[in-house]
């Protein structure tokens, strides 16, 4: 039986804590996670979608975006999964009701917490311009206000489209073609906090902003480094990719600034071994970095295995470097000049440890390197991965089985979304084919990533923010520079299957937008529809959602961005040839590079040019999704025979120039070796280097439960993880409330503070002057400002901050 939502928010007195767990999933993961399932959506239910989860014939999980093997387990799902089901397939319901009795002011009161155990939302509600309760629309009324509001703006470049990485292939493609049919490339998404580094690096080193590993690889590498990740809680499925290299002889090396339960051992629930075994060791070795000390031990990497070449031979491979590289010369000459003594300061290891570590590197035949959120968000986050890819080509291990790069992506088609267009910054060859498809002229000057978007709202020059989904008010750095500035907009708009924050904290005028989610059954125009997904290796496949939605007033993301495209440019066209398929030889340099990767600069056009908007016959796209994936097979290379190729729960792999062939969509059709001087944080005597990150019981900014079991934390979320001598150093005592105080340097030299109060003081394992607190409660200590070079992604893993007495 299902239970009722909770009435109150945490109770941080009931704070309590334990000790840290060093083993992760086994019987009491599966028990935690099916209670969870059972209070949200009672027994029937939950097994109905559990069973369904990540299978052929059901839906991706809407959780994290870790690929499945072509054999699928009857259970398929971890244990944030089946988290992340529970949530969605709940039977709480949040309708009119709720908001009769529930003022704006007293929501903005809630936790993040209450806010999204309250229910699934069941009906479109608008807050009108200086009213205090949210009241129930009907679509049209919704809809109409939206497109009325879009028409009045003065200029297309004052209306801001976020999306959030849950959005399939459909909607998001019709999603940016919305956007750039109204005359802008504003889409920031989700991407610019988290990969936009990888994605930077890669870019420009290899040719692709992906990785270039599949699931195999991970079973065959011989060495792995999974620096940065804590896969134990963000993506549990990986441990059975990492449990199965280890059985076929892999050493696995876990770099990390914080030790993770989930990289020391795992029981694995769906083996013998695991259950009553004592499951397998995952970690050979821990490597307690630095905070921001990673590219330094790339360099130490790189460094030591130039000696060694130099005094011995037999490291590199040769034949590659001279056929596929360039730039091998002066990076050499950068890592001579390299100082161990210096390694040593950034990293906070000896140079004995880092021999050691590049030792592994040496003697491996076939090596990958993993990495999350810990390696892209500091100031120097893409020179770190650069560095990871000079160490991979020495070796020739790129392009070759059980070798590569691979950034593990967060939310399930947070790859996808970039791949069909979700990107302020599109490519020239993507923009001609979508201006070719729907015989329009789209802008060619670039958009706003997410902090551009802030910034731009800020300063006055946005009127409209709509999300695509997500939580952009709880996932965005400097929360109060965000909440203020969305209250200056005319109009804010959510799509959404629960309420979050970014539904209390509103532009002048509000509408939520309820939508159909990942598992509920979707029927359009008589029959059911499916969407396809990518995950994070560049796989395609389809998910078809089979359960009964929480009200038959709900849209899907594909018929609200349909509707609103017929409002604003009028029925038009007649729809694809779903049959069709992708005509023509295809430049394959140009099949092999991100489609919306590369930058390109015109005049832009919009709203002041009516004539010029994309022609297509949205109602025929709104009730049959096959149409929307020919539109993507003929604009977007790589997605020819669309229809055919996900039909029967198979998968396709989209090109991948370095992993296909050794092929390299650069500037000079090489690998790039790289020279990047060493950056590392230097943190002022007294203050502490703070890293935000997720709990346990946590997905991006959704918030499951109180506990963070693994690392002992329990009935409570706001804690700060320092070393104990750090503490006594400071002059306060285990268990004492702190304030968090960021400091910022301003260009302009002023300093600026933020403070995030009542965090209690936990001594824990972590390098010393560094610390550990969740988000989203302490975005607000991220200052907007302080963003990595290049990707301008918010340096959430680097904010310097000092401890103060609680009041």
């Amino acid at each position: 039986m299902a239970t009722k939502a909770p009435k109150d928010d945490i109770d941080e007195a009931k704070l309590r804590v334990g000790h840290p767990k060093k083993v992760a999933v086994g019987v009491p993961a599966v028990m935690h996670a099916l209670g969870i399932a059972y209070q949200q959506a009672g027994v029937v239910r939950s097994a109905r979608a559990l069973l369904r989860v990540n299978q052929k014939d059901g839906f991706d999980c809407p959780g994290c975006a870790w690929p499945e093997t072509d054999h699928r387990h009857v259970a398929e799902f971890c244990e944030n999964g089946a988290k992340a089901v529970a949530e969605e397939t709940t039977l709480r319901t949040v309708g009119p009701e709720f908001f009769a009795s529930h003022s704006l002011d007293e929501l903005r009161t809630h936790d993040d917490w209450w806010l999204g155990q309250q229910g699934r939302l069941t009906q479109p509600m608008i807050l009108d311009e200086g009213a205090t309760h949210y009241r129930p629309a009907s679509w049209d009324e919704a809809l109409g206000e939206i497109a009325d509001t879009l028409r009045g703006l003065d200029d297309p470049d004052q209306a801001i489209f976020y999306t959030s990485g849950r959005a399939s292939n459909e909607s998001a493609f019709l999603y940016q073609l919305l956007v750039r049919g109204l005359g802008t490339n504003n889409l920031p998404d989700c991407s610019n906090m988290c990969h936009e580094s990888s994605g930077s690096a890669l870019t420009e080193t290899i040719g692709i902003g992906k990785g270039t590993v599949s699931i195999e690889d991970i079973h065959t590498a011989k060495l792995l480094i999974v620096a940065g990740q804590n896969p134990g809680t963000n993506h549990p499925r990986m441990l059975s990719a990492l449990e199965k290299a280890k059985q076929n002889g892999a050493t696995i090396i876990a770099v990390n600034p914080l030790p993770e339960a989930g990289l020391m051992r795992f029981e694995n629930p769906q083996t013998v071994k695991g259950v009553l075994l004592g499951g397998t060791a995952i970690a050979d070795r821990f490597v307690q970095i630095r905070l921001g000390g990673d590219q330094a031990l790339f360099q130490a990497i790189g460094k030591h295995l130039l000696e060694v070449e130099e005094r011995a031979g037999g490291v590199l491979d040769h034949a590659f470097i001279a056929a596929h590289t360039s730039g091998f010369e002066e990076y050499t000459s950068a890592m001579a000049a390299a100082s161990w003594s210096e390694l040593e300061t950034a990293t906070g290891l000896s140079e004995a440890e880092m021999r050691e570590i590049a030792e592994a590197v040496r003697t491996s035949p076939a090596t990958i390197v993993c990495w999350a959120m810990g390696l892209t968000q500091h100031k120097h986050s893409v020179p770190t991965l650069r560095e990871v890819v000079n160490v991979l080509l020495l070796q020739g291990n790129i392009g070759r089985p059980g070798a590569g790069v691979c950034p593990v992506r967060g939310h399930s088609n947070v790859q996808g979304d970039r791949t069909v267009g979700i990107y302020e910054k599109p490519a020239d060859a993507f923009l001609d084919a979508m201006d070719a498809e729907f015989s329009f002229s789209s802008p060619r000057e670039h958009g706003y990533d997410v902090v551009a978007a802030i910034r731009a709202m800020d300063a006055g020059k946005a009127r409209f923010f709509m999300a695509l989904g997500g939580n952009f008010v709880s996932a965005t750095p400097d929360t109060e520079i965000v909440e203020r500035s969305r209250a200056t907009l005319d109009l804010t708009v959510e799509v959404s299957t629960k309420l979050n924050r970014s539904h209390v904290v509103t532009g002048k005028r509000a509408i939520i937008l309820p939508v159909l989610g990942r598992t509920d059954r979707d029927v359009r125009g008589g029959r059911e529809q499916r969407i396809t997904v990518e995950d994070s290796m560049g796989a395609v496949h389809s998910s078809r959602g089979r359960l009964t939605p929480p009200s038959d007033d709900l849209l899907s993301e594909v018929a609200i961005i349909a509707r609103l495209c017929g409002l604003l440019f009028g029925e038009s066209g007649s729809a694809p040839d779903a049959s069709a398929s992708h005509g023509g030889d295809v430049d394959r340099h140009q099949v092999e590079r991100d489609p919306v990767e590369q930058a390109s600069q015109v005049d832009p056009v919009g709203l002041a040019h009516p004539a010029n908007v994309p022609h297509a016959d949205w109602s025929a796209l709104e009730n049959d999704y096959a149409l929307i994936r020919t539109h993507i097979q003929n604009v977007i290379p790589g997605f020819d025979d669309y229809e055919r190729r996900i039909d029967k729960g198979r998968t396709f792999f989209l090109p991948n120039g370095p992993r296909d062939g050794r092929r390299f969509a650069t500037t000079d059709g090489k690998a790039h070796f790289t020279a990047n001087p060493l950056e590392y944080p230097h943190i002022p005597e007294g203050r502490l280097l703070l890293q935000t990150l997720r709990s346990h019981d946590q997905y991006n900014t959704t918030i499951y439960g109180k506990d963070d079991r693994y690392r002992g934390i329990h009935d409570g979320r706001r804690v700060v993880l320092l070393h104990a001598d750090d503490i006594v150093e400071l002059g306060f005592a285990d268990g004492d409330v702190v304030d968090l105080v960021s400091e910022w340097t301003a260009p302009d030299g002023a300093v600026q503070e933020r403070r995030a109060p009542a965090f209690r003081l936990v001594a824990y394992s972590t390098p010393r002057g560094n610390a550990a607190a969740y988000y989203p409660e302490t975005n607000v200590l991220v200052p907007l400002e302080s963003v990595a070079d290049v990707s301008g992604t918010p340096t959430s893993k680097a904010v310097v901050v000092r401890l103060e007495r609680a009041a």
